[in-house]
């Protein structure tokens, strides 16, 4: 029974063993199938990518620029600041104390508004004590009157009246004007922008109480050398620059002074500003002013695109087909990276914009895409 079952056992594993070499094989079959299968497709990619490298054109790669005529304009820059026609510091008309302040930074002002008081007791004072004699004098005149017109009393007597009523006249006409200069007023219509004093402080001719500007007519202000005075004139274009709102405007030369300052032999242009926006005095601005425009459209091109020969001309590549062909040029104005061309280009010639550093007379030529 033992001898059966030993040998029942050595034929299940020889079995086994014969069914598990079988699995291998056909494993590895399968992967020899997959590795021809990969070869295949390699060597046929790398003949694709063999066509496609023959069909690449030979030459140097460049980009090109077709050129098309555009007015040339040239600017020169200057640095400029904003004014206001109307921008006054008010101080008192004569010493005294500040006992009110009626407005503060903000207020919008009209001409004539009283902005702050100073102490005025002596002079309102002075003129209650005038007013007794005034009224006094006034009757004496009513009455001196009445007698002339009928006949009484001397023509010395209604003179001498009529001198009194009109001498008090007069010294409460000069009352009232020193009561009118404790207050500080307006000048102008504007906003309050600075109030650079307190109740209790001293106010005085010439002491600066409070600042007013008008914001309604603001502008930029700028001194040009002399060089420039036969090329700037009222009208001209000009591009105002504020770096610090990262803003620009563009408008015309409102004013050209023409005198020369002899210190700095410049003269002063204005530019009137758009006050829809929040420009404010003595705000930096640069200014663009255009002083030569060509009278037709010319061909513009880049500067880095320029080259020298050895005999110091000025030349560009142009695309002639597939080959590059130098171009002998003349130049004109220069502003902002860009050259009026005088002479030697037109329009439709293909400007050489990349490359052009690589390439020489007659070299073969590729597009980049």
């Amino acid at each position: 029974m033992k001898k059966i079952i030993l040998i029942s056992t050595l034929a299940i594993s020889m079995i086994a063993c014969n069914k598990g070499g079988d699995d291998k094989k056909a494993e590895l079959e399968k992967l020899k199938k997959q590795e021809l299968e990969l070869k295949a497709k390699i060597a046929t990619l790398e003949a694709s990518m063999n066509e496609a490298k023959d069909t690449v054109p030979s030459g140097i790669a460049i980009s090109v620029q077709a050129l098309k005529p555009e007015i040339f304009k040239n600017y020169i820059d200057i640095q400029g600041r904003v004014d206001a026609d109307e921008n006054v510091s008010v101080s008192s008309e004569m010493p005294g104390t500040i006992v009110k302040i009626n407005v503060k930074v903000g207020d919008e002002v009209s001409k004539g508004q009283v902005l702050a008081e100073t102490d005025a007791r002596a002079i309102s004072q002075s003129i209650a004590d005038l007013q007794v004699n005034t009224d006094l004098v006034n009757q004496i005149y009513d009455k001196q009157k009445n007698l002339w017109e009928q006949k009484i009393g001397t023509e010395v007597q209604f003179l001498q009246a009529k001198t009194n009523k009109e001498s008090m006249e007069k010294k409460m006409a000069a009352l009232q004007q020193q009561l009118n200069m404790t207050k500080i007023v307006s000048p102008i219509n504007g906003t309050i922008d600075a109030v650079d004093t307190k109740v209790g402080m001293l106010a005085a001719p010439g002491m600066p109480s409070i600042r007013v500007i008008n914001f309604s007519n603001l502008k930029v202000k700028a001194d040009v050398a002399e060089s420039y005075a036969s090329k700037i004139k009222k009208g001209s274009e000009v591009i105002v620059r504020f770096p610090d709102m990262q803003d620009s405007v563009l408008a015309k030369v409102n004013y050209v002074a023409r005198a020369i300052n002899p210190s700095t032999r410049s003269f002063t242009v204005e530019v009137l500003l758009d006050n829809q926006k929040e420009y404010h005095p003595n705000m930096v601005a640069r200014l663009n002013i255009n002083d030569y425009q060509s009278s037709i459209p010319v061909i513009i091109i880049p500067v880095k695109t320029i080259l020298k020969d050895e005999t110091n001309a000025s030349f560009v590549y142009v695309a002639d087909g597939k080959k590059a062909k130098k171009q002998i040029i003349s130049l004109g104005k220069e502003y902002n990276g860009k050259v009026e061309i005088v002479s030697g280009l037109k329009e439709g010639d293909l400007l050489v914009t990349a490359g052009y550093d690589v390439v020489n007379e007659g070299d073969e030529i590729m597009y980049k895409k």
